[in-house]
């Protein structure tokens, strides 16, 4: 059985910073094209990351360039996002899924159940 889990969600105040980390049983994650997700309060699922399989490239929604950084681990089997500089804006529930491309669509692949990220102003 495949179980995909997010971890690392919290409270922070803006301007700070969290790192959220996606791990995986049943799969291996360098198999796959890894991306992070985020639906906000009313809003739709939106794509924020994705990392290619090898790591070798990786692709970024616009409002979070330079200030989101995806990296894997291939030994630990993990994918992690380094948050810094976080806004209001980012709050949001963010998920992983295995599957996602560099047009950054929602992709139809494993998921995560999600951990919420809060950002105080």
């Amino acid at each position: 059985q495949v179980q995909v889990v997010e971890s690392g969600g919290g409270l922070v105040q803006s301007g700070g910073s969290l790192r959220l980390s996606c791990a995986a049983s049943g799969i291996s994650l360098g198999d796959y094209a890894v991306g992070w997700f985020r639906q906000a309060p009313g809003k739709e699922r939106e794509a924020v990351s994705c990392i290619t399989r090898g790591g070798d490239n990786s692709y970024y929604t616009d409002s979070v360039k330079d200030r989101f950084t995806i990296s894997r681990d291939m030994a630990k089997n993990t994918v992690s996002l380094q948050m810094n500089s976080l806004k209001p804006e980012d709050t949001a529930v963010y998920y992983c899924a295995t599957d996602c491309s560099r047009a950054l669509l929602l992709p139809i692949g494993y998921w995560g159940q999600g951990t919420q990220v809060t950002v105080s102003s």
